[in-house]
């Protein structure tokens, strides 16, 4: 047994024998690209932090969108950027709101993207918080109420699917109902269930304008030490109604989505999230690493771990790395 009987360079030697026997496939089929939209017309406006990577008025988010779906990437997540905030938020679930705008407006350029909204309150609160705030405590029960309002404006603007990304206890099943209650039986929800309060969301809050205005998130978001408590997290929306589930963020917590995808073995998703991306492209920009291996390598690391699908903000790059390179 063993050398020199056995040799694993054998399979190694050559483009093809790797190609033959690689165990792990990176598809455009597994991203999902990010879109932030504000309010305007005309808008592109780049996002400092976050290289390559814009802030979009609706009507540049179709045109944004039109160029994702050439690209062979079948979906988008939409962010929204609204000009009021309050301490609910109510912005978020306007029938004219950013988000609900540019749902229209993307379904009207394109044929078969899907349209996915991240359903949360920080974007549109004026304390920048996931849920509705008393003093210095962020109050779980009354915030599902404003939550599935807000997922129900969402599809019925014309989103395809829902991602309840706020970590409030109970928000799947509230979503599920309104959505059933309303006709909407058919729209799957992407829960955000093993979302961990971790410091990678940076330049994210910088995207979306939604930093906290005290505190943290610590409260209501995973603790980084815990990986048992993500798989009860993971069992409790799947009993409520999650169609697929959600780690995030991604390279820190493959154990997470190994673990998931291992007890439950329903469809998983990973944010590869804004820190992961602007570590990259900042050493990238030094010339100290190689941005495409790097990125791909992160992303077959997900895909490797049991991932089957990827927010990413390098969806638009895979698509064009992967057509290069076939």
């Amino acid at each position: 047994m063993g050398f020199p009987k056995h040799r694993l360079r054998r399979l190694r030697a050559t483009e093809g024998f790797r190609r033959m026997v690689r165990e792990t496939a990176l598809s455009v089929d597994d991203v999902i690209m990010p879109l932030f939209v504000r309010s305007g017309k005309g808008v592109r406006r780049p996002i400092s932090s976050l290289p390559g990577i814009h802030q979009f008025s609706p009507d540049t988010a179709a045109t944004e969108a039109v160029e994702i779906e050439q690209l062979g990437i079948p979906a988008t997540i939409l962010f929204g950027i609204p000009d009021q905030k309050n301490s609910k938020g109510t912005s978020g679930w306007d029938p004219n709101g950013v988000v609900q705008s540019a749902i229209r407006k993307i379904k009207e350029k394109t044929s078969n993207l899907v349209v996915i909204t991240d359903v949360c309150l920080c974007e549109y609160t004026d304390h920048g918080h996931c849920g509705v705030v008393d003093g210095d405590t962020i109050l779980n029960d009354p915030t599902l109420d404003l939550l599935a309002k807000m997922a129900l404006s969402h599809v019925e603007a014309g989103a395809d699917m829902v991602a309840p990304s706020d970590m409030m206890d109970g928000r799947v099943a509230a979503i599920r109902k309104a959505l059933d209650d309303s006709g909407y039986s058919d729209i799957p929800i992407l829960s955000y269930a093993a979302k961990y309060a971790s410091v990678f969301y940076g330049p994210f809050r910088d995207a979306a304008e939604s930093p906290p205005q005290f505190g943290d998130r610590s409260t209501y978001q995973m603790d980084a030490a815990n990986g048992n408590e993500a798989l009860r997290e993971v069992a409790l929306d799947l009993e409520e109604g999650a169609d697929i589930v959600m780690v995030k963020p991604g390279i820190s917590y493959l154990d997470i989505i190994w673990r998931v995808k291992q007890r439950f073995g329903c469809p998983v998703a990973t944010y590869n999230v804004s820190g992961e991306y602007a570590m990259v492209k900042a050493a990238a920009e030094r010339g100290w690493i190689d941005e495409r291996g790097v990125a791909l390598e992160m992303l077959i690391s997900m895909k490797r771990a049991g991932t089957d699908l990827i927010l990413t903000y390098w969806s638009k790059d895979v698509a064009r790395w992967l057509s290069e390179s076939s």
